[in-house]
């Protein structure tokens, strides 16, 4: 679906796991690929390299940076504590107006139920303050993120904040 979109993949560049899956899918569906991966990750990784664009960059704050740069939405698929990590800061980031950037949890299996249960007792507890929304979608299958990604236009340039960054 990636690839019938047109859509550029752009993550972290490793070839393990769900993201090395869908990298490999869209590419061998003629999708275009970029992977930024440090260099400490490239063994832990498996890093991916017969992507269209493979970036390898010193530090998991460039990548996460260079990522930010390059990508219109964020999609957060199951995955470990550096997928919830990336997540809650670009949640943060919207929360903050840094960016207007979308971002799409893919509650597939309903993987991501107790960390929506704690978003829910965070705002019930008045720890996420009315006019700080943490700003997110829900979708519970993968069928539904492309046709919402094509939703969104990309955000205007002028709409970020650089100088928080």
């Amino acid at each position: 679906m990636i690839a019938e979109a047109g859509i550029r993949l752009v993550y972290g560049g490793g070839g393990n796991g769900l993201m090395g899956e869908v990298a490999g899918a869209a590419q061998a569906s003629g999708g275009k690929v970029t992977g930024i991966i440090p260099k400490l990750l490239i063994p832990r990784e498996n890093a991916y390299t017969q992507v269209d664009e493979y970036v390898v960059v010193d530090t998991l704050h460039e990548r996460k940076m260079l990522m930010f740069e390059r990508v219109e939405a964020f999609v957060a698929l199951p995955g470990g504590l550096g997928t919830l990590e990336e997540l809650v800061e670009q949640l943060t980031w919207v929360q903050l107006g840094i960016h207007e950037k979308p971002v799409i949890l893919a509650n597939i299996d309903h993987y991501w139920d107790k960390l929506l249960e704690l978003f829910d007792q965070m705002h019930g507890e008045a720890f996420l303050r009315e006019g700080f929304t943490t700003r997110y979608v829900v979708v519970e299958k993968a069928e539904e993120i492309v046709p919402l990604l094509l939703q969104h236009p990309p955000p205007e340039p002028d709409s970020l904040i650089p100088e928080l960054l």
